[in-house]
């Protein structure tokens, strides 16, 4: 049984977790804790009934019969959660029609669909959003979109390009697809240079403002993947060249300024280029979770710039180890002031994939799995208490689709 600590700086479980055999991995990392309790999202009955019939999954292959189910269980969810076409966040507060344009949802949906070949309906719902939800200026119709985000959405187009490899769909969707991208090319502009934008981190800090470095991260990888779409499907080399040099010019800024933020001999990597602010920029004290921004910086902030895929291995590296030995985890959860939250563990666990720290990697699905899913019904809420662990905040569906895009097979790096 392993207990909570507030202040604890290291995962309990970690060091015994990573001598384990991955057949051993799962029954012991049961075995820590209760699991956790609380009412089902969907009835159990009805989502069952759907996993069930989904028969056959591009590359599944599944040697652990638990985490099949978790990951079939996971993608009836999609259905189960969207109105039709249409995207909702989750149940309870989270299905108020504010919610419904919040980029991560689609962008979780489209890549558990297409990792698991399940294209046709990928597809549909990821046009239904592009049409419904990209104005005109290329913002995204939605209260707190953060600015990595958009880029995050030109990624999920070249994914669902790539893995389906319909370019007729790609064309269907271009003028929104192009509206974003003219969004992204406009934001990192500051009087004709290239350099790190301004803006809105995250749709609850809404209001503090500043240059953060995951945004910054995001809308380089964005603009890699549309340089590449322009190149190999539209075959505009002059202009792919352009976007992929102000990509370059963005992500060489941004190393600078994350170089220069975290020093040699410190734990600590504040996620925006601004040193103060009154009472908000502040470094947390010794603990990763000590203060709210200490917090958002642990869930969010770091695991982006990890899933980004621009960060030099040094720094991606420099963060994960943060996290590890910050107190930014609990039996390979994430920790978020004095609970759980693990709806954006996915861009972490890409970290984690690229660094090739697969034990730690596979510490945190099955830890997901266990203390952020529900017993039984595996319904999984945004936020969980520590073990024994209770809902905290309603079902989303990121964090339902945690573990099945986690362990779905993968041909490409997108």
């Amino acid at each position: 049984m392993i207990e909570q600590v507030d202040d604890f700086l290291e995962d309990p479980a970690r060091e015994g977790l990573l001598r384990l055999t991955q057949d051993q991995l799962p029954k012991v990392i049961e075995a820590l804790g209760p699991r956790l309790q609380g009412e089902p999202a969907f009835d159990p009955e009805f989502i069952n009934w759907v996993a069930g019939n989904i028969q056959s999954l591009s590359g599944g292959n599944f040697s652990n019969r638990q985490m099949e189910r978790v990951v079939k269980v996971g993608l009836a969810h999609i259905d189960a959660t969207f109105d039709g076409d249409h995207p909702k966040y989750g149940v309870g507060a989270y299905a108020a029609p504010e919610h419904d344009g919040f980029p991560p949802t689609i962008v979780a949906a489209v890549d558990a669909l297409t990792l698991w070949g399940l294209h046709d309906r990928a597809k549909q719902l990821f046009s239904y959003w592009l049409q419904s939800f990209v104005q005109d200026d290329g913002s995204v119709r939605y209260y707190g979109t953060s600015l990595s985000e958009y880029g995050q959405l030109l990624t999920t187009a070249r994914r669902v390009l790539h893995r389906t490899g319909d370019k007729f769909w790609l064309l269907d969707n271009l003028t929104p697809i192009k509206r974003l991208a003219a969004f992204v090319r406009a934001v990192i502009r500051d009087e004709g240079r290239i350099d790190l934008p301004m803006g809105v981190p995250e749709a609850d800090e809404s209001e503090f403002g500043a240059t953060y470095f995951h945004n910054s991260a995001w809308l380089a990888r964005g603009l890699f993947d549309w340089s590449a779409l322009l190149r190999d499907s539209l075959h505009r080399d002059e202009e792919a060249e352009e976007v992929n040099k102000e990509g370059h010019e963005l992500r060489g800024a941004l190393i600078v300024a994350m170089e220069e933020a975290w020093s040699e001999d410190g734990w600590w990597l504040r996620p925006m280029r601004e040193k103060e602010s009154p009472g908000y920029f502040e470094a947390p004290a010794r603990c990763i979770t000590a203060n709210r921004l200490g917090s958002y910086t642990n869930y969010r902030y770091w695991p982006e710039l990890l899933g980004s895929n621009v960060l030099t291995s040094d720094l991606a590296t420099r963060i994960v180890k943060a996290r590890l030995n910050g107190g930014g985890q609990h039996i390979g959860v994430t920790r978020f002031e004095q609970h759980l939250d693990d709806w954006p563990l996915m861009d972490y666990l890409d970290g984690l994939r690229r660094l090739g720290m697969w034990e730690d990697y596979r510490i945190s699905v099955w830890g997901h799995v266990f203390y952020h899913q529900a017993e039984g019904h595996l319904t999984a809420y945004e936020q969980v208490t520590f073990p024994p662990g209770t809902k905290k905040a309603d079902y989303c569906l990121p964090c339902q689709l945690v573990a099945t895009r986690a362990t779905a097979p993968r041909t490409d790096d997108l």
